[in-house]
């Protein structure tokens, strides 16, 4: 998108915001995005607080446990809020737990532990030995600068588990038309295949991979869509409307090698005369050299 058509479209959601919303049109612009954080995640905690987002939250919350069990350490972060504070990571059987968000309070009541910027996150480099991603690539407006402060984050060996919806589904078909996204604030989903690459490129190795949301994401009873979450993952796996992956940052130790220093010997061009045991004495019969051992 061009400079100058992106500078109408940014004037466009603006403007619709602050119809929408009742936000005074003289705030700065400077502050805008911090806005749309703020009612956007308004509007995500009370749409997981409706049937399809419990049922959603629920299963999230189980794949993490299992993604989590073999994860040890001292400190786990969690970078976004979704659903309950720590509803994700309280299975964790790591010694801390945090929770770090970019935006404001939460209609509960609650508050996260860390309030930070996800492009320059206020933690030290190599000092996290886990992080759990659950949707926030794909509400941050650039994904790459989170993904590198991650990098820097997790310390040798450290795990990285993220979530995100698949972009070829019925839930990504009911995002494309939806007015404010779905659910609601979502910016883009990003694919499996294309996180893969960009982890890969980050140093990281995939450990695991799973599918879920095989349901349709306009609600269904309880009791079918725990049917269709057991049986989907081996009867139909490309209709999975999410993914969870769970990768490992490697750092491989770099040994230095001496060069061994070897004597250089003259080269002679041919063969040189070899000695040998072998001698002659004179035969007194024949009157010759013969050779004798």
């Amino acid at each position: 998108m061009r400079c100058g058509n992106k500078r109408r479209y940014d004037a466009y959601r603006h403007r619709r915001m602050v119809v929408r919303r009742g936000i005074p049109p003289y705030l700065p612009e400077k502050r805008y995005p911090w806005l749309m954080s703020e009612f956007s995640a308004l509007d995500l905690h009370a749409w997981l607080r409706s049937p399809l987002g419990r049922r959603v939250y629920a299963l999230e919350r189980k794949l993490a446990s299992e993604a989590l069990a073999q994860v040890f350490g001292w400190q786990l972060l969690q970078i976004g809020v979704w659903g309950d504070d720590d509803g994700l990571i309280a299975d964790a059987r790591t010694q801390r737990r945090s929770v770090l968000a970019w935006h404001g309070d939460r209609l509960g009541g609650q508050h996260s532990l860390i309030r930070s910027r996800t492009d320059a996150l206020a933690i030290a480099s190599d000092s996290v030995d886990a992080v759990v991603l659950p949707h926030t690539l794909e509400y941050e407006p650039d994904p790459h600068a989170l993904l590198r402060e991650v990098e820097r984050i997790l310390s040798a060996e450290g795990h990285l588990i993220v979530f995100g919806f698949r972009p070829l589904s019925s839930w990504a078909l009911r995002h494309v038309f939806a007015r404010d996204g779905f659910p609601p604030g979502l910016e883009r989903m990003i694919g499996e295949g294309r996180l893969k690459d960009w982890l890969k490129l980050l140093g990281f190795e995939i450990c695991d991979a799973q599918r879920y949301l095989f349901t349709l994401p306009w609600g269904s009873s309880a009791r079918s869509s725990h049917f269709v979450e057991r049986s989907g993952r081996r009867l139909w796996p490309l209709f999975a409307g999410g993914y969870v992956l769970k990768a490992r940052k490697r750092v491989y130790a770099v040994t230095p090698i001496r060069p061994v220093w070897r004597r250089l010997r003259p080269k002679v061009v041919g063969s040189l005369i070899e000695p040998t045991t072998r001698q002659r004495d004179w035969h007194l019969g024949t009157g010759d050299w013969r050779q004798k051992l």
